[in-house]
């Protein structure tokens, strides 16, 4: 079974070979791999069976000017993103302050004039076809990230704005959205025109035991938005998979995920949700990915503690799980955890 297939099956809640694995590393993470290893590719190293494609950065000369927003910032400020967000960075690892260009915004006009990038300049995305089908012919799944529309936007106004703003000053909080939104509906409808198998989105709405906000909050503006850009890649690919990503405790959204398309849910971590839960609710609508808690077993287990979890995963989600941390494998996780978490996928995920 190639690897391609093997996520295939998965995600659709059928048995395959055995269970597919992934893992993102921090900068300090990757570095500990490459000295550990004298490799300098994980995907390879491991065997992940998933690899993914992007839009290309703008070229120079197109990027927007931020320079009159930049000069209002404390000293330090560095501009992070084509969005024009702006980081003040830290000295703990790979975590940085962001600061706000559009913390004083008060009307729609304001939101309007900040620079915005254009990512449908056709040199952006038009590699995409022949990115897909050279990882396709090597046997890879294939997937692209639409891109965040809450996290951009309350990056850019600040995250207690935002929540303000939406009651008091909503106009703005659409019109922020609305150009995050746009912009994500046009990647996946290139993703899914270029032949990727699964459309990556999500916005982080989770905290350790409740949401951010009101579920009615977020359906008023934010999942209409989600169904947008589902429908933009189905409009082109209707069986097209939907992989949704929010950390935390998402309980009381999940149907409404399902309701707007979405068929693997991101990342379930255990520290926040009761995995038995989620199993018995949504087994049989959903395919699941992460599952193994980077806040507990892996970065403060022993590598037998982490591989009696990935056995556990396994054997309350199989057949419709991708094994995975359940965010980007952080410095504090001892390099034997990280070995054990992909021996244990090996030694406990085989189902031929």
């Amino acid at each position: 079974m190639t690897p391609r297939e093997r996520v295939w099956r998965a995600i659709h809640r059928q048995y395959p070979d055995k269970v597919p694995k992934e893992a993102g590393f921090t900068p300090a993470a990757y570095e500990r791999f490459k000295r550990e290893t004298g490799c300098d590719d994980p995907a390879e190293y491991f065997g992940f069976e998933t690899r993914g494609v992007d839009f290309k950065p703008l070229n120079e000369e197109d990027k927007p000017d931020f320079t009159p927003y930049l000069e209002r910032m404390p000293d330090g400020t560095r501009v992070v993103s084509e969005y024009g967000h702006m980081q003040i960075p830290g000295s703990f690892y790979h975590f940085a302050r962001y600061v706000f260009p559009l913390a004083h915004a008060e009307t729609v006009a304001e939101i309007e004039r900040f620079p915005r990038p254009d990512v449908t300049l056709p040199y952006r995305h038009e590699h995409l076809e022949a990115d897909v089908k050279r990882l396709h012919d090597a046997g890879y799944f294939v997937s692209g990230f639409a891109g965040h529309i809450f996290e951009n936007a309350w990056q850019l106004i600040g995250l207690e704005k935002m929540f303000i703003d939406m009651l008091f000053n909503p106009a703005l909080v659409e019109a922020l959205l609305e150009r995050f939104t746009e912009d994500a509906c046009f990647r996946a409808r290139r993703y899914a025109e270029a032949g990727v198998d699964m459309l990556r989105t999500g916005d982080d709405v989770g905290m350790q035991d409740r949401m951010m906000m009101d579920p009615d909050i977020w359906r008023r503006f934010l999942k209409p938005r989600l169904k947008r850009v589902i429908e933009a890649a189905r409009a082109v690919k209707p069986d097209l998979p939907v992989w949704y990503h929010s950390d935390g405790y998402i309980m009381p959204i999940v149907e409404d995920l399902i309701e707007v398309g979405v068929t693997v849910l991101n990342p379930v971590q255990p520290e926040c949700m009761d995995v038995h839960e989620v199993k018995r609710r949504y087994g049989d609508r959903l395919a699941f990915w992460g599952t193994i808690g980077t806040q507990s077993v892996l970065p403060f287990g022993t590598p037998e503690d982490v591989k009696r979890e990935v056995k556990r995963m396994i054997e309350l989600f199989a057949p419709g799980i991708v094994i995975a941390p359940t965010h980007v494998i952080e410095p504090d996780v001892p390099w034997e955890n990280i070995v054990a978490l992909f021996e244990a996928v090996e030694e406990y995920g085989r189902f031929e």
